[in-house]
């Protein structure tokens, strides 16, 4: 048997006959770009996110870039503004935080969770710091309050990157996108809610930033050919924003399947040698990915290999360690993320999974045995 970690075309082949009804109406009418299938996805976006406004954006970079150029504009942060960020996530984070001509200030993660706490960002506070980003890395949402707490303590912004947790909810009922100040979202096709290509969108309760958002993403204009600001091109187009209310309709029941599949590995996976993440069986995951950890990472690789089950390191080198970044970092050390760089190792899990190809998985990993 033969178990990709992820296979796309089976995962859109469901919304085939929609898509294609979709495409042909997005055809017809002609309009291709901030037409109203993007306005009715925001809506809708908005209202699934049960936060006031949404943006559509290029992509999820661009839409944490957006966030942070935009608080600029409004005088909420400016040029030089030290940024903390999780030293252990996907580097479009920090790229973000660059190219607002913003400085990132990493922080390592709980090893556990894999998440950054208030009680490190605390140690990293100084008058220069002015905002911090959260990764709900993996797909999870955790210690949103205690971030919260701190961010109003010391009248500071909090930005969710909420590029992996779609759907996602806290333990006071709050979903991903909702929580922060604003939070930027990915649509790229690999996840909980993909598109066919690339996507974004940024979601927040603050009309004044969405207004400036909306401005940016779109070279600045107020109306057309009227430039208050200076903008970029960064607009979700009208045919990915309709595939995209197609696969809203069932982001709910994916999700929910995700999360059974991982309560069956995570109590059917026994094996000494494999780590299992950590998950209170509530819905503040969304598993975006199911990672686990492994003391020889090559070693476990090979196996899966060897019995034809795929996977996926993310990441294998971390952000500091990666040349763009080096000379930056160069003299910072981030122990925990190096840690979890060499040991972890996603395994597929994803709403297409069959009730055979489950049970596979779980008897190929609970055979592993890792050499002395």
């Amino acid at each position: 048997m033969r178990i990709p970690f992820l296979n796309l075309q089976k995962l859109n082949k469901r919304f085939e006959i929609k898509f294609k009804s979709q495409f042909e109406d997005f055809l017809h009418k002609g309009h291709y770009i901030l037409g109203n299938k993007l306005i009715e996805f925001e809506n809708a976006y908005a209202n699934y996110c049960n936060a006031p406004y949404c943006i559509g954006t290029g992509n999820g970079l661009d839409a944490l870039t957006l966030i942070l150029k935009a608080y600029i504009e409004l005088g909420k942060l400016a040029l030089g503004d030290q940024i903390i960020v999780p030293a252990n996530t996907f580097i479009a984070t920090i790229l973000s935080v660059k190219q607002a001509g913003l400085v990132p200030i990493l922080i390592d993660p709980n090893e556990t969770s894999f998440i950054i706490t208030a009680t490190a960002i605390k140690q990293k506070i100084t008058p220069s710091v002015k905002a911090i980003i959260v990764t709900h890395l993996y797909g999870q949402i955790s210690g949103m309050d205690e971030l919260k707490d701190l961010c109003t303590d010391k009248n500071l912004l909090l930005i969710a990157d909420a590029a992996q947790a779609h759907g996602a909810i806290d333990q006071n009922n709050n979903k991903a996108g909702s929580i922060a100040h604003a939070a930027a979202f990915s649509f790229y096709p690999s996840k909980n809610l993909g598109a066919l290509g690339d996507g974004g969108a940024i979601t927040t309760a603050d009309s004044g930033l969405a207004n400036c958002i909306q401005k940016l993403r779109n070279y600045g204009t107020s109306e057309k050919y009227k430039n208050d600001l200076i903008g970029t091109n960064s607009r979700l187009d009208e045919i990915q924003a309709a595939f995209l209310l197609e696969k809203l309709k069932v982001l709910d029941t994916d999700n929910t399947k995700r999360r059974e599949i991982a309560y069956r590995y995570s109590k059917e996976i026994i094996n000494e040698n494999i780590k299992l993440p950590l998950w209170n069986n509530d819905k503040s995951h969304v598993f975006y990915v199911y990672v686990v950890r492994v003391k020889n990472k090559n070693h476990f690789c090979d196996y899966l290999n060897t019995h034809k089950v795929g996977y996926v390191i993310h990441y294998p080198i971390p952000p500091h360690k990666q040349k763009a970044l080096a000379n930056e970092f160069k003299n910072q050390s981030f122990p925990v993320t190096e840690k979890l760089s060499n040991e972890v190792v996603s395994i597929p899990l994803n709403p297409i999974l069959e009730t055979h190809e489950i049970d596979y998985l779980i008897e190929i990993l609970n055979k592993y045995t890792c050499p002395a």
